[in-house]
């Protein structure tokens, strides 16, 4: 018996071929997806579409997934993307524990995994609101940080978690592994973010920038480094990074943030020492509160180990 699969085609995806847009949002191999076209099952706008036909954003994709006890070549795997679990499942809202290297949606130059194509692949359904690319997202990790990821399942809980991310209702507790001490060690950072003025992909703290408020306080004071816990006002794109950059107390790891590169690789990091540890809200079904926790991946649990060694 087949699986039907319907949603409109992500931004992200403008001008893909159907076999590569089906792929990255369904955890599909080239071979399976191109499969599946050259079977009849793929549909775009109600029209029959080969492998290497280009998909547009905002067309409806159909996709017959087969059953995986009678074509289990074609199946989609149960976890598609390696490391990203699921915490929490409801009518109403998943929890993931997002990974390293995985975006929270598709977007224009992004062909690695997603968040949402991950929970498509595994057989979530989310809400259809919100842009087109980014259905169901109601907050975003960067792709470099880990942690946990909030997605609406429900049209209700859609409306709701926006509105309480916009009201700033949600508690968003991170942690982060910073060079150097900061002073003082419990504090707030209030300065405004915006696009950098000379780097186009980084972001910068700026007079003309959105107001961006992160309050920290340390955790536990290295000789080189301090573990600091973070709890987030506004969320602006890099904020955490930009901020303590700012203090010239950059993440750990964070190369694109002034880090130090002799530290990070003796580290063995690869990416900025990041994790969304804690997420709590009021349920929009239940109307209780609910939190969620996460513990660090095996790469910063093992920085982390060296560097109070």
């Amino acid at each position: 018996m087949a699986d039907l699969r319907a949603l409109p085609v992500p931004d992200g995806l403008e001008g893909e071929r159907v076999d590569a847009a089906l792929a990255r949002l369904f955890g599909l191999s080239r071979t399976k997806a191109a499969d599946l076209a050259t079977a009849g099952s793929v549909t775009i706008d109600q029209r029959l579409v080969g492998k290497s036909d280009r998909v547009h954003a905002g067309a409806w994709l159909e996709v017959e997934l087969p059953d995986p006890r009678s074509s289990p070549g074609l199946a989609v795997v149960a976890d598609p993307i390696p490391g990203m679990a699921i915490i929490h499942d409801d009518d109403d809202l998943v929890v993931v524990d997002k990974p390293v290297g995985v975006a929270a949606h598709p977007s224009v130059g992004w062909t690695g995994p997603t968040v949402i194509g991950g929970l498509a692949a595994a057989g979530y359904r989310i809400s259809t609101s919100g842009a087109e690319e980014r259905r169901g997202v109601v907050h975003r990790l960067d792709v470099g940080t880990s942690g946990l990821m909030v997605v609406a399942k429900s049209e209700h809980a859609y409306t709701a978690l926006k509105r309480a991310f916009k009201e700033r209702t949600v508690d968003k507790t991170y942690h982060a592994l910073v060079q150097g001490l900061p002073d003082p060690v419990q504090g707030t950072i209030d300065a405004p973010i915006g696009r950098h003025p000379n780097h186009d992909y980084k972001f910068a703290v700026v007079g003309t920038g959105k107001a961006s408020i992160t309050h920290y306080e340390v955790i536990e004071a290295f000789r080189a480094a301090s573990l600091v816990e973070v709890h987030l006002e506004t969320g602006r794109t890099h904020q955490i990074r930009v901020h303590f950059s700012a203090l010239r107390h950059p993440c750990v790891g964070d190369l694109t943030y002034g880090a130090d590169p002799v530290m990070a690789k003796k580290l063995g990091l690869e990416r900025q020492w990041l994790h969304a540890v804690g997420l709590g809200f009021v349920h929009p079904g239940t109307g209780e509160r609910v939190d969620f926790r996460s513990p660090y991946p095996k790469d910063l649990q093992t920085a982390l180990d060296h560097i109070s060694a």
